[in-house]
């Protein structure tokens, strides 16, 4: 286990939000002790006890549920510098020490081939590893340059391209529910399956993130990093093993099988929208262009839909259905297995015999099987509905990918190959967008979303 920690943008929310919490989580659980140091660098000027004191402030509000002494530790760990993440002196001052180190870049994307360029002009200690976060590149040709500037500086297995969606139990529960039982994996496939739909509708507005959303959008926050991983998860083979070899390369598998889309395609099969103000259960919610730092001509999406289909044995003729969205009435976030409808039904039964669906529920965390039985009177059909609970993780998905990192497992980070066939999918999508080709439409906050299209 690597025992050094540099986390690059030390004060910004992705820190105080996860890094530190997720820093505590391990502790509390044994996972990492005294032996972790930690150094953490921003350009703010502080002394190092009142970077002590921000973070202490910040573990009390997001990992109030770790126990104290557990927050006091990490808060104990921590050296704050001061540094010009860009600049090869400043960084070489962070990466400084014994023994390799994990740099975590928890920076806007917009920085890392800058921050990848200083770190190669510093040197990294042999057994070192670098950590980035989504949206990997704004594009396929930003992808692949980044890849060749991390080639440079590290082998692919030192590399974690992170998406903490694959950390979470229940994404890594649609795995389990496939390949541990055998009642499923028979039927998992297009003889069987109709339809899937991958979704993360939350009630959440901008929330003052303008800095970063208003310059990528649903599309490329959502959909073309965390809804393709969980595609991958539902439509690949059977890997033979879990390790990092077998699995990632049935992954990319998948992406590799999406059938790409012709502009039609995009016109027909995609959406996009902005959240107009409207009202979120007691609290009013301006227009998304009224929102702080917005700007209105970058017509950026608050929501967006993409319909795919996989040219493979297996899958030709399911449609996968991805969609995201903010500001919505309810919180949906599910991975939803649609089966076909029973070729025939039993003489002498009323009623309908809807298609069953299992919903592997997101967050919170929950299995849900929809099928049919006998209602109260005889013949008569009638929904039922299974449903489990899960037991909640050990670790937050953030602590998973802190330890995977640390212990060097890189199973569950993104391969360079898979992030650049990711984009070369939803490529045709931008094109299309930015040229204006399908409609921007609008829907009010605390609605459904924009209206069903009409087929």
């Amino acid at each position: 286990m690597i025992d050094r920690l540099a986390v690059l943008g030390a004060t910004g929310d992705l820190t105080a939000r996860f890094l530190l919490p997720a820093l505590a989580a391990l502790r509390a659980a044994g996972q990492v002790g005294d032996h972790l140091e930690v150094t953490a660098a921003s350009r703010e000027d502080w002394p190092a006890e009142h970077y002590r004191e921000w973070a202490a402030t910040q573990l009390e509000r997001h990992g109030g549920d770790h126990p104290a002494e557990a927050r006091e530790a990490v808060v104990a760990s921590l050296r704050y510098l001061r540094a010009d993440v860009t600049s090869p002196a400043d960084v070489a001052a962070v990466v400084a020490g014994d023994g390799p180190v994990a740099v975590y870049l928890a920076l806007p994307p917009a920085l890392f081939p800058s921050v990848i360029t200083a770190l190669h002009a510093a040197g990294l200690p042999a057994g070192s590893r670098i950590v980035l976060e989504k949206p990997f590149g704004e594009d396929l040709a930003g992808a692949q340059r980044l890849n060749g500037l991390l080639a440079d500086l590290l082998p692919e297995r030192a590399v974690f391209r992170v998406d903490h969606f694959l950390a979470m139990a229940t994404v890594q529960n649609v795995l389990g529910s496939r390949l541990a039982n055998r009642v499923l994996e028979p039927i998992w496939n297009s003889t069987h399956i109709e339809r899937v739909d991958i979704v993360w509708d939350e009630t959440l507005a901008l929330e003052g993130r303008a800095g970063y959303y208003d310059h990528v959008g649903a599309l490329k926050d959502m959909v073309q990093n965390h809804l393709l991983q969980l595609l991958c998860l539902v439509a690949m083979e059977p890997p033979i093993t879990l390790g990092e070899r077998d699995l990632r390369d049935r992954k990319v598998d998948v992406l590799r099988s999406v059938r790409p889309l012709a502009e039609r395609d995009v016109v027909h099969r995609t959406r996009r929208a902005r959240y107009l103000p409207g009202r979120i259960g007691d609290r009013e919610v301006p227009a998304y262009v009224d929102e702080e730092g917005v700007a209105p001509k970058r017509r950026t999406e608050t929501f967006a839909e993409v319909e795919l289909e996989l040219d493979s044995w297996r899958w030709s003729g399911t449609l996968f259905r991805l969609r995201s969205g903010k500001a919505l009435g309810t919180d949906r976030k599910e991975v939803a297995v649609h089966f076909r409808p029973v070729p025939h039904l039993p003489f002498g039964h009323h009623g309908e015999a809807l298609p069953n669906v299992l919903r592997f529920e997101l967050e919170p965390e929950g299995l849900v099987l929809d099928v049919t039985g006998i209602g109260a009177r005889a013949h008569e059909l009638a929904p039922v509905s299974l449903t489990a609970r899960m037991e909640p993780q050990e670790l937050p998905a953030y602590g998973r990918l802190l330890l995977d990192v640390l212990n060097g497992d890189p199973a569950l980070s993104i391969r360079g190959d898979e992030a650049e066939e990711a984009w070369r999918v939803l490529e045709p999508v931008l094109a299309a967008w930015d040229r204006d080709l399908v409609p921007l439409e609008e829907y009010p906050a605390g609605s459904q979303g924009p209206p069903p299209r009409q087929r």
